[in-house]
């Protein structure tokens, strides 16, 4: 069962929930290597602007409207265009695995001289291409650049749009995923136990028979934390092997983690993470936690069996406090978000709990 919890604390929002362990399936835990998707990248030309395109000191998008031009049989002197109705633009896209010749494709287009605004300009064929060099995808079509700002006025941001199907795919990535005789599994996150139970899960769903003389062969087997060799049953084929794969249930295991980001004062933590007795001093705040018992008639309840002390800045619980009762009775004597992040972090340094401390 999930609980989730939402406790502000002034500027810092501290969220809370525990999920020692939690049904999931397979798709939901891996990737499947080689099923991916691509990156690609072009440089073209938005044109059609109301004069908030490059400036004539882009030098490079003059040259490109006279490489365009020539293209089309009108030669142009890059010095002699003026125009300020064009603008050059980086245009980026992903390439979903298995797309055909045909498929559509969202593109960004961003612009990278000193244009004003995209808004009302078409993008004009623009090829796109993978790390190998090979054009797998051509562009093209009007830059639509979002809503307006709360006020009324000018677009949220000018200089980067979206064109929803704006690209067609013209090369497939070749994948030949149904005559393979082996997948590989690669857990989104490593960790043994759930590599092991993915590894037993499949294993069950799919016995494999032994034949007279044979050596049992394993159709899952966790080669690391993070990896898990397949190999399909002959009466399958992969896609229908790994669309059944996919939905194997499983008991998977959360790792408790703190997620600190620094810039907006969030802390993010598992509610059952518990907190070893400390004392913890920190510019004017001095709280200790404890599991001795709580004697104060005042003490104020912080959840999960623990209590918080004001007279005695102590947090206390029959078993240990969690840090989630901790950033409570912190917030309760006036700690900052800047406090309580300095805190947990000098915490997890003198080993008071045992959650893996991530800062972003």
């Amino acid at each position: 069962m999930k609980q989730f919890c939402k406790i502000p604390i002034i500027l810092l929002a501290f969220i809370c929930f525990a999920i020692p362990s939690f049904g999931a399936k397979v798709g939901d835990l891996v990737n499947v290597v080689g099923v991916r998707d691509n990156q690609l990248i072009g440089y073209g030309l938005v044109v059609g602007l109301n004069g908030t395109g490059d400036k004539t000191t882009s030098t490079f998008t003059m040259q490109s409207i006279s490489n365009m031009l020539e293209s089309v049989n009108v030669k142009v002197d890059p010095n002699d265009i003026s125009s300020k109705n064009a603008a050059a633009v980086m245009v980026t896209a992903k390439l979903p695995a298995f797309a055909r010749q045909g498929d559509k494709i969202d593109i960004v287009v961003s612009s990278i001289g000193d244009a004003k605004s995209l808004e009302g300009g078409t993008l004009l064929l623009t090829p796109l291409s993978g790390l190998d060099g090979r054009i797998y995808a051509v562009a093209q079509g009007a830059v639509g650049i979002g809503g307006k700002s709360e006020r009324g006025g000018s677009a949220n941001h000018p200089l980067a749009g979206i064109l929803p199907n704006g690209a067609t795919v013209e090369r497939e990535v070749t994948y030949d995923l149904y005559n393979k005789l082996n997948a590989t599994l690669s857990l989104k996150e490593s960790n043994f136990q759930n590599a092991v139970q993915i590894q037993t899960r499949i294993n069950a769903a799919f016995p494999n028979p032994q034949n007279a003389g044979e050596i049992q062969t394993p159709v899952a087997t966790a080669v690391d934390p993070r990896t898990i060799k397949l190999q399909r049953p002959q009466e399958m084929s992969m896609v229908e092997f790994l669309a059944r794969v996919q939905e194997v249930e499983v008991d998977a295991i959360k790792e408790d983690k703190i997620i600190i980001n620094e810039r907006t004062g969030t802390v993010i933590a598992g509610m059952g993470v518990e907190v070893s007795p400390i004392i913890v001093t920190h510019n004017n705040i001095t709280i200790k936690v404890s599991n001795e018992p709580n004697n104060d008639p005042e003490a104020v309840d912080m959840g999960n069996g623990a209590t918080f002390s004001a007279q005695g800045a102590m947090v206390t619980s029959a078993n240990n406090p969690t840090i989630s009762s901790v950033a409570r009775a912190l917030q309760r004597m006036g700690a900052t978000p800047k406090d309580v992040i300095a805190i947990l972090e000098t915490m997890k340094k003198a080993g008071a709990f045992n959650a893996d401390l991530e800062i972003i």
